[in-house]
Order: structure tokens, then sequence, then C-alpha cells
């Protein structure tokens, strides 16, 4: 038997994803008809029938799904493996960032950045899965929450992060203003040990015995605190929208550093894409207006007595730590 034309086969294993001769034969940009006849001849060659045809598409015949299984690896591997020589557009830029970081710090601020650049065209991929940047070629860069260390890879700084209580408006009426001989009597959010721990240890108070909840991860600890469920320990950079619009107040001056900070990642091929190099310009200088902790509203103290303890001497106040 002569060896089968490679489009027929590309031809057969597009219909075969599909299920339908109109799909497959727009993926390929071919006409049905001139799909149905490759097929045929695909057919012919082998001497068996290779899909059963009916009103709703085609589906694999036995002998159909052998010869699949042998074959689509291979046009996956030619496709991964062309990829790098593809051409690259610089007014496409594909970056990857987690959720919480595009929601709550890139979203609200990147009208100002297309409206700056309007011929770029810039698709978000919101994933906590650390890309893989020699398989996931269409991926131009990353931005991250992490100590800086990315082997092979270009990693920029963009902002530290800090995290202080954070309380709802309605809290703060209903119980009164906490100072730190007193928060540990509040309902606070988190767990033992961590950051409040640190937090304590920093600045003084009493760790509580418990804590009212705990979530595993920043967004629902911070929408918990603005329904106004107990104190949270925020992260600032993802809080501050809450922050902002009046929904979280920030009962105390004091921020602790937190552990990790924002970077912008990206691979050597990267290095000179015009959008990427606008994009990381414009995200340094977002960054640097950010990144003073002690921006942000803080409740007016009440008259009177609070209503979860007496009133206290005035606690020992700690520097506060530098801005990054």
């Amino acid at each position: 038997m002569s060896r089968p034309p490679l489009h027929a086969l590309q031809g057969f294993v597009a219909a075969a994803r599909s299920g339908n001769l109109t799909r497959a034969a727009d993926s390929l940009h071919v006409t049905v008809s001139a799909l149905s006849h490759q097929i045929r001849g695909l057919e012919e060659r082998m001497g068996r029938r290779l899909f059963v045809r009916s009103a709703r598409g085609v589906a694999l015949t036995g002998d159909g799904r052998q010869l699949f299984d042998r074959v689509a690896v291979h046009f996956d591997a030619l496709e991964h493996a062309l990829q790098p020589f593809g051409v690259r557009r610089d007014d496409v830029l594909t970056l990857s960032l987690m959720p919480s970081f595009a929601a709550s710090w890139l979203v609200p601020r990147l009208p100002r950045f297309l409206a700056a650049h309007p011929q770029l065209e810039i698709n978000l991929q919101s994933t906590s899965t650390l890309v893989d940047f020699d398989r996931e070629t269409d991926v131009d860069a990353a931005v991250r929450f992490g100590r800086g260390q990315y082997p092979g890879l270009q990693a920029v700084h963009l902002l530290d992060d800090w995290v202080t209580p954070t309380a709802s408006p309605a809290l703060i009426e209903r119980l009164g203003m906490p100072t730190l001989e007193t928060l540990d009597r509040y309902p606070l959010l988190g767990a033992p040990g961590g950051r409040w721990s640190e937090w304590f240890a920093q600045f003084g108070g009493t760790p509580p015995r418990r804590f009212v909840a705990t979530f595993d991860d920043s967004d629902t600890l911070h929408r918990a605190a603005s329904e106004g469920l107990g104190i949270a320990l925020g992260r600032l950079t993802l809080a501050r929208p809450l922050v902002d619009s009046g929904r979280l107040l920030l009962p105390f001056a004091q921020r602790l550093k937190a552990e990790f900070a924002h970077y912008l990642v990206y691979p050597a091929r990267s290095a000179t894409h015009a959008g990427l190099l606008a994009l990381r310009e414009w995200l340094l200088a977002e960054a640097a207006v950010a990144a003073d902790p002690a921006v942000g509203p803080r409740p007016r103290a009440r008259r009177g007595p609070s209503r979860v303890a007496a009133p206290q001497a005035k606690s020992r106040q700690r520097p506060l730590p530098p801005t990054c």
C-alpha cells in the first residue's frame, strides 16, 4: 500500500476530533466537499471504513479509533514543535496571573494602560497554576507572588505587600474601636499561628484563644471581613478596592510586611516583545504609586467606652516598617 498523503491524515484527525465535517473543514480552511473526498480516498487506501456517517455528524468505527490513537499524537507533537517558530505579534500580549491579583489590583487599573496603548490586545489568563513557559509558548509573561527566585526566567520586582487588621464600618460601629490590648476580645478571622502570631509578637497584645473562621484564599477572607464577620489580617494590595470604597477600614496604623512580593516574570523569548516592554514600564509606574503601605482610611474613634472592653491605657506603639 502506498503511503497516504499527510493532508488526508490531517483531515481525518480533524474530523475525528470535531465529529462534524463542516467544523473540521472550517478549521482546515477547506471545503466540506474537499474534506469528504480526502477521507473517502483514505478509506479506499486503508481498505476499511473509518467513520460512520449520520445526520448528526460522523463517529469513528473501531478501525477508525485505532488509526486515530496511532496518528493523532504525532500531529500534536508536530504542532507543539512548530509553535516557537510561529509569527509573533507585538500587538498581542498574553499574561498569566493569579485571579486575586487580577481582580483586585490589575483589572481596575487596566483601562489606563489600554487607553495609552490602543494598538495592543491583551489576553489575561487567571490561574494559580505556575506557567511552564517551555510548553505554554503562547504565554508571554506572568505576574506571580513569591520570593523572586524563578530559574531561567527574568523576574522584575513590582511591589511588596503589607498586612494589617481590616474591619467593616458596621463592626466598628457595633463593637467600638479596637486597641492592641483589646484586639483579642474581638471576633478575628484567620487561624492560630501564622501572620497573626507575628502581628502580636511585633506590635504587642495577646493572641486570642480561638478564631471565628478560617479561609483558604485572600479574596474570601477580605469579603468576609467587609460583611462584618470579624477582623481579618488583610493584604493591602488585594484589599485595596474594599478599603477605597469604604467597605473595609484600617483600625491600626501598624503594617506587617508580607513574606512574598509581586513579580513580573517572563522567558528570554519575550524580552524584546514590544507589548510586554510597554506593560513592564507601566506596571512599574503603577506599582510605585501603590507602594506606600500607610495609605488608607482609618476609622474615627468612638466616644465612650467600647462594648468589647473597658478603656485601656494607651498602648505602646512601635515604629512603622519602612515603605517598599
